[in-house]
């Protein structure tokens, strides 16, 4: 029997929103602010450095509504969302979270941010 092509152990969804410049609404990737366009090309090249990218999959998505506490990433399993990333955060994210199993607390969204889910189910008329 050949094996299977394991999962992924986690998947990171970086979110990669840009708004236009003199836009009022805030935006992960900021024109004022390179630096958040480069956040995710840093986190996969740390991936690929720590040799774990085979069991952990970086996702570009497009906003994931926490906008004015962007940058944001989402880490899945366990629906855990860090906000206001730079380079040096990720690098913990991924050395205690992903690596050594430990949420990064200080980084996670606030709770009156992100409530618990609405079950689709609910919401069907």
């Amino acid at each position: 029997m050949v094996p299977g092509i394991p999962q992924p152990a986690f998947y990171i969804f970086k979110c990669q929103q840009s708004a236009p410049p003199g836009m009022p609404k805030p935006s992960c990737v900021k024109a004022d602010d390179p630096e958040s366009a480069k956040l995710f090309q840093h986190m996969s090249m740390l991936l690929m450095k720590k040799g774990i990218m085979s069991t952990v999959t970086p996702i570009q998505t497009g906003c994931l509504n926490r906008c004015a506490n962007g940058p944001v990433m989402l880490v899945e399993p366990g629906h855990v969302m860090y906000v206001n990333l730079t380079k040096e955060k990720i690098e913990r994210i991924i050395d205690e979270h992903i690596i050594g199993g430990n949420v990064v607390s200080e980084y996670v969204i606030p709770d009156i941010m992100w409530g618990d889910a609405v079950s689709p189910a609910s919401l069907v008329n």
